[in-house]
């Protein structure tokens, strides 16, 4: 499996959803794991979950500051990170046409979803150069495939995800940095409820129009899917959708 599958990882947006789940599927799979996020309460009680094997730090990945800090906020033991996932995203304001939503929301998501992973690659890249070696998982979203109405500064920022995660793996082909973006369907976590500003029902309905959506746990198997490939193999897209 290679010298990265029983490395350290830092996982955004860990408080929740898809990176809750990726979090612990990595833990489970041998992995120390360092959970990201704003809720410093949700990240405190998943490592509690996990164990040993977790530490929690505080992360807002639209914050310059708070990324620019993050490398020298890690614990001593755990600054040197083999894999990145980088999860942490939103969509509020949307499903809205572009004219009818608020500019302040749609940039917010792009600042968040596409800048914010940026800023968090740049700080945590050198040391992987460095050492020759290292993941990039980004996750992405099949609206960076398939567009549909309503979400305009998503998809913006998916599309922004996808060209990153390619022009990465241009960058670091050969250098022992290896890229993947996992690009999922539709997955019930509370998404749907922060778009909407907490309305459970609201989201609850909508994630109700379908005859089946994904899971968080099903886009935690993929990431562990990719970090456990052999160092000479990269995943460089995986597209997660429902059967049905």
């Amino acid at each position: 499996m290679g010298d990265l599958q029983r490395g350290t990882a830092l996982v955004t947006g860990a408080s929740s959803g898809i990176g809750a789940a990726v979090a612990a599927a990595l833990a489970g799979q041998g992995w120390r794991v360092i959970c990201a996020a704003r809720r410093v309460d949700k990240l405190a009680t998943l490592a509690r979950t996990i164990g040993q094997g977790a530490v929690a730090i505080a992360l807002d990945v639209s914050d310059a500051g708070s990324v620019g800090s993050l490398a020298e906020r890690l614990p001593d033991g755990w600054r040197e990170v083999d894999l990145l996932v980088n999860n942490a995203g939103h969509d509020v304001g949307g499903r809205r046409r572009f004219d009818r939503g608020s500019i302040e929301d749609w940039a917010t998501t792009v600042q968040t979803n596409a800048i914010g992973m940026m800023r968090v690659t740049h700080a945590l890249l050198p040391g992987m150069v460095e050492r020759g070696r290292g993941h990039i998982v980004n996750i992405g979203s099949i609206a960076a495939l398939d567009v549909q109405p309503g979400g305009a500064a998503y998809v913006t920022s998916k599309f922004a995800v996808n060209g990153f995660s390619q022009a990465l793996r241009a960058d670091f082909k050969g250098k022992g940095v290896r890229v993947t973006q996992i690009l999922p369907g539709l997955v019930r976590t509370e998404f749907a409820e922060t778009r909407w500003a907490g309305d459970t029902a609201r989201a609850e309905e909508f994630y109700g129009k379908f005859p089946v959506v994904l899971d968080a746990a099903d886009v935690a198997r993929a990431v562990v899917y990719a970090a456990e490939q052999p160092p000479h193999v990269t995943i460089a897209e995986l597209v997660v959708v429902t059967s049905a």
